[in-house]
């Protein structure tokens, strides 16, 4: 017999006998007993939801001390590009399952067609994939501090570009500066501006 019936049966014998001897007592045992097990299951919830609120919390805290964290939009008169570069006119990182990170970007290729590419992954000097982009497999984050990422993007399994992202103190602001090899094997050198929107 398995300890969880035994329990039941001798539970079972207990509440028979009391209730033979004092029958006017076992309704008020039994509505205490279950009252007991109410007041218990009501305390897990609650430690369980205030856990939960702690790591939500804890989580938001994360993404709104970062200072990339929003929607940045290209200064085009500032920026400086190479001659046929993409442009990135909107940039925006979002919050994403799992502690990740996601940024969209939005912008036009040297014809001025209009370009589309997401990345999702973490701020951790590993490489994650990005989908749409004609010119990357891949792209990874470093942090230098607070305000300073270093990027890596891949092609092939090659490294075709490096860059310095950095937000200005007031987080207004942000400069990046890139560099490496077009598709044609071209060295180029970028160095964008952008302003973050409210």
């Amino acid at each position: 017999m398995t300890t969880g019936r035994l329990m039941k049966v001798r539970l079972t014998y207990y509440t028979g006998t009391v209730f033979r001897l004092y029958p006017q007592i076992l309704p008020i045992w039994i509505d205490a007993y279950w009252r007991k097990c109410s007041h218990r299951a009501v305390r897990t919830n609650r430690t369980t939801l205030a856990a939960l609120a702690v790591l939500l919390t804890a989580t938001a805290a994360t993404f709104a001390a970062n200072p990339l964290m929003g929607t940045w939009k290209l200064n085009e008169g500032k920026s400086k590009f190479a001659p046929g570069a993409t442009k990135n006119t909107t940039v925006t990182y979002t919050p994403a399952k799992g502690d990740m990170i996601k940024c969209t970007v939005e912008g036009v290729d040297k014809d001025g067609k209009p370009i589309h590419w997401t990345w999702v992954g973490k701020f951790d000097g590993k490489p994650y994939q990005i989908k749409g982009s004609p010119s990357f497999d891949t792209l990874t984050y470093k942090p230098v501090n607070d305000r300073t990422n270093k990027t890596t993007a891949t092609k092939a399994g090659k490294v075709v570009m490096t860059g310095t992202i950095t937000v200005a103190k007031d987080g207004k602001s942000r400069v990046v500066t890139l560099t490496g090899t077009d598709a044609n094997g071209q060295k180029f050198t970028d160095m964008t501006y952008y302003d973050k929107q409210p």
